[in-house]
């Protein structure tokens, strides 16, 4: 008896279905069924579900004598699953790599519940993914089973059948099946999960849902849209024969009355001349099932009345829409000529020689370089006023309390703008008053760069994407001092933003914390035992990928190679944090203790300290973490690809600060033997420091904070001032 049936019906989906399939067969938990059912249809499905049978024999086909619909193609498949428990899979859609054994693991570990719910994201057909909107209602459900009484939240996810596996024992039992016509997911998922006594939540993407251009059957306008009241009337049916679920009913009847008003809200599902039928059909369902005492309110409350009233109420609505969006584009203009008025009039004020303006990260608060450079000035220069700008209220209220700040697009924001006399940043500023003579902008920048940047990006459109060059660099035409790290960042920035900035050879603001060595609480935050070596898995972004996530590492695998005496902590570039790669598994095994998951993480250096070796492939932390004289590892598998598409500066492989691994065998081998950390891995880091860490030595932010904004000398490396040409004869002593 296999652990999972999977139940795929088929009908007009040739060009998807064998990569429908093949995600299936190809995932790497093997103990599976899959139950094909041929619904008549009329192009290849048939054969080529034939041919997959002939060549797996897991794969049954079903052929049916004529066309029954999806609901009963499910039915037709559901007496020959054999499995412990059925997946319901539609022959357009896919399961992602490694989700079934996720689903197994899962299961397992809650004890084989009636219902698991997993996660899953949008495919679109011009390739872009995106995830769930409602995740967190899987990931805040904890990892216990449930009941929907128990955790109603987890009724707010979608209404369908295929992102759940189904205990085939518990479906056989309750006599669960699907009825014919549209919308045949709801008067089976509402009884399926209100009868449930044990639910449990995945917090993993294991399935990819097609949005196709066209061909998706809800979508297209015809009167079978009437077929949800029938549906309806099912489910409020079954929980009438049943008084346990009696409390249900206020929550279903409301439910049903947002479904129906949805669909007929939308342009494109129903013919004009069949509307007032539907909304009086909907209406005379909403009353007849009305529960005794039911208090209505709300968009729903309009089945109460009259066609005419809901087409006025709907009428009314847009036109109130369209007022606010008239006023809004008027007002926009004036909000933004109040705001360059009121930074022209503070323009005429004289520049507040003690006032610093920092941002981090496009506003996103309290980080990296800036953030080291402001902490510096607080100790060293207190008569210096430091403001920061940040993108909106949450993030301020993330600041400690003794942080001044102002909201980006806000007059404050304009006034303190126009009145600095420093502005320190790590990206370009934008939407910011004219630079005013006198002023000191100071770039940071985000690291040490290996990938091409700025005007050289000319080349690679792939890698521009989103970037107006131009524009970079007219913004960038505003810096007066460019921090750099190395020499190789000078030549670099230069190159990239041909502007009349100067190079200052600081450091790194925010490395200081780790040429310094200073101690940091991560393992103690995550409870990493002190014995434990701590191996940091930090990839980056991949451009030639839309969406930029590309799965190049099995981390659950990479954990249980490293073995016992290791915790793997995991940071993915910051663009990915809020797609889909950490639902992609991340999540879930950061739930279940097997790695930890530190992109969330505001402290990079903190993360940094904590691990005694570093994974990473082409991520600019590796010059940070450089500093620490501890092992890096550069996995790149990709490599050719990767430098084709990107473009980069020197060539990674040939002047690596480690062991460079083209395969995870390599990667493996490597950490199993031990050579990770040998002779030959300190003196390739030893080069790779001496070059690219040249100017680091512990006090980048004092001397950005006495020679740039206090105009102090500092003993150390240099600073070359506007104007001067490169070199080490054009530096001023510091």
């Amino acid at each position: 008896m296999p652990r999972f049936s999977v139940i795929v019906p088929c009908y007009q989906v040739q060009a998807y279905l064998g990569e429908c399939l093949d995600s299936v067969l190809a995932q790497s938990y093997q103990d599976l069924e899959v139950i094909a059912v041929d619904d008549r249809s009329p192009d290849d499905c048939g054969a080529i579900l034939d041919e997959y049978a002939a060549r797996d024999p897991r794969v049954r086909v079903l052929h049916l004598a004529e066309n029954v619909g999806l609901g009963r193609a499910r039915n037709a498949g559901l007496p020959h699953a054999t499995g412990d428990y059925l997946l319901f899979l539609d022959s357009d859609d896919t399961l992602t790599p490694g989700a079934l054994q996720a689903i197994a693991d899962r299961l397992a570990e809650s004890g084989d519940p009636d219902v698991l719910v997993f996660d899953y994201a949008r495919t679109y057909w011009w390739g872009g993914t995106r995830r769930n909107a409602l995740a967190e209602v899987l990931a805040e459900a904890g990892p216990d089973p449930f009941t929907a009484a128990g955790y109603p939240r987890i009724l707010d996810l979608l209404m369908v059948v295929w992102n759940k596996v189904y205990r085939r024992e518990f479906v056989a039992a309750e006599g669960f099946e699907f009825p014919p016509g549209y919308y045949e997911d709801t008067p089976w998922t509402f009884p399926v999960m209100l009868s449930a006594r044990r639910i449990a939540a995945l917090d993993r993407i294991c399935l990819n849902y097609r949005q196709r251009r066209q061909g998706n059957i809800l979508s297209t306008t015809s009167r079978k849209h009437f077929d949800v009241h029938d549906q309806y009337e099912r489910v409020l049916a079954f929980v009438g024969q049943r008084p346990e679920l009696a409390p249900w009913r206020p929550y279903l009847h409301r439910k049903m009355g947002e479904h129906c008003l949805d669909i007929l809200a939308k342009p494109d599902r129903l013919p004009p001349a069949d509307k007032a039928e539907f909304f009086r059909r909907t209406a005379e369902l909403f009353r007849r099932w009305k529960p005794e005492g039911a208090h209505v309110d709300g968009e729903v409350a309009a089945l109460e009345g009259s066609w005419a009233g809901y087409r006025l109420r709907r009428q009314a609505g847009r036109a109130g829409r369209e007022a606010v969006r008239r006023a809004g584009a008027v007002w926009r203009p004036a909000a933004g000529r109040a705001r360059s008025g009121w930074a022209s009039l503070h323009a005429r004020r004289p520049l507040d020689p003690h006032l610093v303006v920092y941002s981090a990260s496009s506003h996103r608060g309290l980080l990296g370089d800036p953030a080291a450079v402001y902490r510096a000035a607080r100790r060293i220069a207190p008569q210096l006023r430091g403001v920061w700008v940040v993108r909106d209220a949450e993030t301020a209220a993330g600041l400690p309390p003794d942080v001044e700040h102002v909201i980006a697009g806000t007059r404050r924001c304009a006034e303190v703008m126009a009145r600095a006399k420093y502005l320190v940043n790590d990206v370009v500023w934008t939407g910011v008053p004219a630079k005013r003579p006198g002023s000191v902008y100071i770039h940071t920048h985000q690291g040490t760069p290996l990938k091409y940047l700025g005007a050289d990006l000319l080349d690679k459109p792939g890698a521009r994407l989103g970037v107006d060059v131009p524009q970079s660099l007219r913004r960038a035409d505003r810096w007066d001092h460019s921090l750099v790290a190395c020499r190789h960042s000078e030549l670099v920035y230069e190159r990239a933003y041909p502007c009349h900035f100067a190079s200052a050879r600081t450091g790194s603001p925010r490395n200081d914390v780790l040429v310094d060595g200073g101690p940091g609480d991560f393992r103690r935050r995550h409870g990493i035992p002190e014995e434990h070596t701590v191996v940091l898995y930090a990839p980056t972004r991949r451009d030639y990928r839309r969406g930029g996530h590309v799965d190049r590492i099995d981390v659950a695998r990479l954990a249980a190679d490293l073995g016992a005496g290791h915790t793997l902590v995991v940071r993915l570039h910051p663009s990915l944090r809020a797609g889909p790669a950490r639902g992609l598994g991340l999540a879930e095994l950061a739930r279940r203790g097997i790695v930890i998951d530190a992109t969330d993480e505001p402290g990079l250096a903190d993360v940094l300290l904590a691990a005694d070796a570093l994974i990473t492939d082409y991520s600019s932390v590796m010059f940070d973490y450089a500093n620490l004289d501890r092992p890096i590892v550069i996995h790149a598998d990709d490599w050719e690809v990767y430098r084709g598409t990107r473009g980069v500066y020197f060539d990674l492989t040939a002047e690596p600060p480690g062991h460079v691994t083209r395969s995870y065998r390599e990667l493996a081998r490597l950490f199993a033997s031990g050579r990770w950390r040998d002779s030959e891995s300190a003196r390739l880091r030893a080069a790779f420091r001496s070059r690219y860490c040249e100017f680091e030595d512990g006090r980048a932010a004092e001397r950005v904070v006495r020679t740039l904004l206090l105009d102090e000398p500092m003993p150390g490396v240099g600073v070359r001032l506007p104007g001067q040409a490169a070199g080490r004869g054009a530096l001023t002593p510091a």
